[in-house]
């Protein structure tokens, strides 16, 4: 059954951009419209979307129809179910409420790192992997939800100090979990993507916060690839 539960999640999942086109928060829906945010990645980078969908099907039917019992796959499958199907809501909710995104979102993420740090066994590449893709996604979109909120709503910071605080949080938040699981170098791989996409957004008009990005960037990777070589 709750095989049947990450399969069906993982299908509405996927449909739902089908059915709710989303091109990312209205910048009217904040008090202080949210216009070009430093904190955002480059348009391009959400097209991993693509590739976390599909792998994302991959796994739940291969869960699905091979591993239905097994221990490791089954170990993963309540916090998996809870993200997507939260997740499967939550472009629907975006479109109208920044706030319960926000909330809905790290929701999301919890359970996925849940999921992630229970993953284990010999099958990789379907068990694993798309949960770390997933999981490390989610962690750099929620951090930008959460510099978007900081600064649509005025709180202390602008939009270049709250790109600078959820930036520096989500790199924070990434070297933790990376380095409690040197053995799914795929998580930070979505990281370091959004991490790019976010110098490359503001390379020609804020430098500095283009700087910071790249910089995590390297450190980023230079602690997936020390785990690596031990």
């Amino acid at each position: 059954m709750k095989a049947i539960l990450v399969m069906t999640s993982a299908l509405a999942f996927v449909a739902a951009p089908f059915f709710v086109p989303f091109d990312g928060f209205d910048p009217n829906l904040y008090p202080i419209p949210q216009d070009q945010p430093p904190v955002q990645p480059a348009g391009y980078a959400f097209s991993i979307w693509g590739v976390i969908y599909l792998w994302l099907v991959f796994h739940g039917g291969f869960g699905l129809l091979r591993r239905a019992e097994d221990p490791n796959w089954d170990a993963t499958r309540w916090p998996v179910f809870i993200s997507l199907g939260v997740g499967a809501s939550w472009l629907s909710v975006a479109q109208v409420s920044p706030v319960m995104a926000t909330i809905l979102i790290w929701v999301m993420l919890v359970s996925a790192v849940v999921a992630l740090f229970r993953a284990s066994g010999p099958d990789r590449w379907l068990l694993q992997a798309p949960i770390a893709v997933y999981a490390g996604w989610l962690t750099a979109a929620s951090f930008v939800s959460v510099g978007l909120l900081g600064a649509g709503y005025g709180v202390a910071f602008g939009q270049i100090g709250w790109a600078w605080v959820a930036l520096g949080a989500a790199i924070a938040c990434a070297a933790i979990v990376q380095k409690r699981l040197p053995h799914a170098p795929e998580y930070a791989v979505p990281i370091l993507w959004a991490l790019v996409a976010v110098a490359v957004a503001n390379w020609s008009n804020q430098f500095a916060v283009a700087l910071f990005a790249l910089t995590g960037t390297v450190g980023l990777l230079s602690l997936v690839l020390l785990h690596r070589a031990r």
